[in-house]
């Protein structure tokens, strides 16, 4: 097998689906809110230093074998004033939230728990603490991985369906997809639509998350300092996934809150003025993750289709060797790129294989030119051209030409062939018959350099057009 290239940086490419969102919404706006005071990096958790990450202390560091009690404290104010100036701001707003609930943290959190479940919301499951995981083994996360489903269904009452981790390592995705317990994971950033991906042998849903649209970054550089400024990058998040919504574009808009920042009162004054701004709009869902999660799996199912990528050697050049007429050395060599995700669509395989044609010989070339038919010609007649040739000539209407049409084409076939050395190649499914007959004679004009690079980039054309027919 060549070398594969796991990240796909083409996603649903310019023609995303329609989310089709309940009610014909506009935009699903989608709240979560971070619940980890009491899961952190502490001494009394059992932790080798105190936490350093995402406070309002400037440049904190970690404590090495101490407590670090501005920092406990700060972390304490999100659970004890923080969560329920939130709590009351969004159930009077009749707004629903995801929670992402540390598990040992909902375990130190029995009266935010039942208030969670009282409003409705969801608790997805925040990983077992809310430490590090890039430099975990994978056992061990795997084990992590398992306690915080024990411990969160222990504690909630209900296992959980959605999963974030966020300080997550290159294994958590697979590991958590290996579990098979989860409608949804959020460990990734790369969309603004709910997409589905294979891994641990399994179709799995992955809703993106956000690190900008997030509170996050009133504890980051640069960042946010005023309620007013978030408020303002919400504000022109939203405005433009609506307009997008109404040009027939609707997509998410995910926001990620946290106790201990927003709920200080400067910084949720502008929280509060983004809920009232959006009560004015008509089209949009204010949904849990949960509710994305079900309405995605039954309205855009993961769809099942053999990936270029993903085959063989033998596999890949049989289903693909004759993409280029006759000439399957393009195929093989195309399977030796680096290929991946990009590649498994039709746009992205047809750029592998004219790489492939492009780098080889001109005399290379010479050959696949050689190797297509003439148009309406003798093969045609006798019915011997391949399946693709044969239809794209019907296409065209070749297959039913008058005799005056067969005799001109059979001429300007000799003539162009005599003069260039090669069959007259043309993607005829751009054209009808007298547009390919007009292209003959223009083409006949033409030096011998400038018609081998037409000819050879219409061969590129017509298997662009093959490749339509076996991929998405």
């Amino acid at each position: 097998m060549a070398e594969r290239y796991p990240r796909d940086l083409s996603g649903y490419g310019p023609n995303p689906p329609d989310a089709n969102w309940p009610g014909g919404a506009k935009i699903a706006v989608q709240f979560v809110l971070n619940f980890e005071e009491g899961g952190e990096n502490c001494l009394l958790h059992g932790d080798a230093a105190s936490e350093a990450f995402l406070s309002d202390i400037p440049g904190a560091a970690p404590w090495d074998g101490q407590r670090h009690w501005n920092m406990e404290s700060i972390y304490d104010y999100g659970a004890r004033a923080g969560f329920w100036r939130l709590h009351r701001m969004f159930t009077k707003a009749d707004v629903p939230l995801t929670i992402y609930g540390v598990a040992s943290a909902l375990a130190r959190a029995p009266e935010q728990v039942a208030a969670m479940q009282d409003a409705g919301w969801e608790i997805a499951s925040h990983g077992l603490k809310w430490v590090e995981h890039k430099d975990m083994e994978e056992d061990e996360e795997r084990a992590a991985i398992a306690e915080a489903i024990r411990l969160h269904t222990e504690v909630v009452g209900t296992a959980p369906r959605g999963w974030y981790t966020g300080r997550c390592s290159m294994n958590t995705l697979r590991l958590v997809a290996e579990t098979g317990k989860f409608d949804y994971i959020s460990d990734v950033y790369d969309d603004d639509l709910p997409h589905w991906v294979n891994v641990a042998g399994r179709d799995q849903l992955v809703i993106p998350y956000t690190l900008e649209a997030n509170d996050m970054r009133f504890a980051a550089t640069p960042g946010y300092v005023t309620g007013g400024q978030f408020f303002d990058y919400l504000k022109d998040a939203f405005d433009l996934l609506y307009s997008e919504g109404e040009a027939g574009a609707p997509k998410m808009l995910s926001i990620g809150l946290h106790c201990r920042l927003i709920g200080r009162p400067g910084k949720a004054a502008g929280l509060q003025r983004f809920l009232d701004y959006i009560q004015g709009f008509e089209g949009v869902w204010c949904a849990r993750r949960i509710d994305i999660a079900e309405h995605w799996a039954q309205a855009h199912p993961p769809v099942h289709y053999r990936r270029p990528s993903e085959m063989s050697r033998s596999e890949f050049t049989t289903n693909y060797g004759g993409v280029f007429e006759h000439s399957p050395w393009v195929a093989e060599r195309a399977f030796e790129l680096e290929l991946g995700p990009v590649h498994d669509r039709a746009i992205g395989l047809h750029n592998a294989l004219c790489r492939s044609f492009r780098s080889a010989s001109d005399a290379e070339r010479l050959g696949v030119l050689i190797a297509h038919p003439d148009l309406a010609g003798k093969l045609a007649a006798a019915k011997q051209l391949t399946a693709e040739s044969t239809q794209e000539q019907a296409s065209a209407g070749l297959d039913a030409l008058t005799d005056a049409e067969r005799e001109a084409f059979t001429r300007l076939n000799a003539t162009y062939t005599e003069r260039f050395g090669f069959p007259f190649i043309i993607a005829v499914k751009d054209y009808d018959k007298l547009g390919i007959l007009d292209a003959f004679q223009e083409r006949l004009q033409r030096s011998s350099e400038d018609e081998f690079a037409e000819a050879c980039r219409q061969v590129e054309r017509i298997a662009l057009y093959r490749l339509k027919d076996l991929l998405p």
